[in-house]
């Protein structure tokens, strides 16, 4: 999967470095989008085109989901990967893009109905809307679209990638299962998770960018070490901002982690510096699943008083300045810059 960098010490205070992209008083994923606004039309129409199918019910879920917002993150990273590259001619970039969304929406899918969420993106869930079944096979249905594209590619080594990808999310789900509830889950465990769940697709999406361009061995390796470091961060700002963001800057539920007894790393660092009774109170609540309204407020005050939210962002900044690094063996130039802003970006939507 990628270098992985290590962890800083849990106290280490969390940094915001200067962003090109915030420099220009612009979003870092809105610079990304202009510099490949042909790309990401091109890629949008596949994804369009691929939904498509004789049962309505598929298109109509499909787009809900995938209508509902989002930046196309991890497409943006295949079409920026191939780019930077020096990909110039042809559409394969665009439909593995395309691809990568398709994995990622049908997790998306999968995951709510698993974890009964019922808003996704500030709006109700497609198993909200649709129920649970519907959300299912059709997260199952944008699954096999996905490795028609990766077929339709031609390249064994693709297909190794974004295949090996796809099991590797499902093993991450999975393993999170295992340890929610289970307070004395590690944090080298908790990083498996996210690794899995969310890193692996970032590594697969920026490394089949650069296979698609042939680029030498040395900077395949090194976008696929840049989207799993930026896929950490990303994953540990948003389990932070579940106990610490407004619910529409979230997106979904606050609270749901805590709700669900996931064990996050603000939860770790939480239970591990809290005396006797707020060790218990952890246990009640995540191990046991016992919990009252008033719970997710205490649960809260308790992160704030160990500064369990700062360490998390702390962990966070650490991975982003780690994916930074990786970019210095790619050309210089836009493309290199705004992926370097992308990875500042992941921390500061915290702020």
């Amino acid at each position: 999967m990628g270098v992985v960098a290590d962890l800083p010490p849990a106290s280490a205070a969390p940094t915001r470095p200067a962003a090109a992209g915030e420099a220009a008083g612009g979003d870092a994923l809105d610079i990304l989008l202009a510099l490949l606004e042909g790309d990401i039309a091109a890629c949008n129409r596949a994804i369009v085109l691929r939904m498509e199918s004789p049962v309505a019910l598929i298109p109509q879920l499909a787009a809900h989901i995938v209508a509902a917002g989002g930046k196309r993150l991890r497409p943006l990273l295949t079409l920026a990967a191939a780019r930077l590259c020096g990909y110039a001619e042809g559409e394969r970039h665009v439909n593995l893009a395309a691809c990568v969304e398709f994995i990622h929406t049908a997790t998306l899918l999968h995951d709510d109905v698993v974890d009964e969420s019922a808003l996704r993106r500030g709006l109700a869930s497609a198993n909200a809307v649709f129920g649970n079944k519907a959300s299912v096979l059709v997260g199952d249905f944008l699954l096999a679209r996905a490795f028609q594209l990766m077929v339709a590619d031609g390249s064994l080594k693709v297909l190794d990638i974004l295949s090996t990808a796809a099991a590797t999310i499902a093993e991450g789900e999975v393993l999170q299962l295992v340890t929610q509830n289970d307070l004395s889950t590690s944090e080298a465990r908790y990083l498996e998770v996210i690794g899995g769940k969310t890193a692996a697709l970032f590594a697969a999406a920026c490394q089949v960018g650069a296979v698609v361009a042939d680029a030498p061995e040395s900077w395949e390796a090194a976008l696929s070490a840049y989207g799993t470091n930026l896929g950490i961060a990303f994953q540990l700002v948003d389990d932070a901002l579940d106990y610490a963001a407004d619910q529409e800057k979230l997106g979904k539920t606050v609270g749901d982690d805590f709700r669900e007894g996931k064990v996050t790393l603000p939860v770790l660092v939480a239970a591990a510096a809290g005396d006797k009774a707020e060790r218990a109170f952890w246990r009640r609540t995540i191990e046991d699943g016992e919990q009252q309204p008033e719970d997710l407020p205490q649960a809260m005050a308790l992160m704030a008083r160990h500064g369990a939210i700062a360490a998390t962002l702390a962990r966070a900044a650490h991975y982003a300045a780690a994916a930074k690094a990786e970019l210095a063996a790619l050309p210089a130039g836009p493309m290199r810059a705004s992926l370097a802003d992308v990875a500042d970006y992941t921390v500061r939507r915290a702020r």
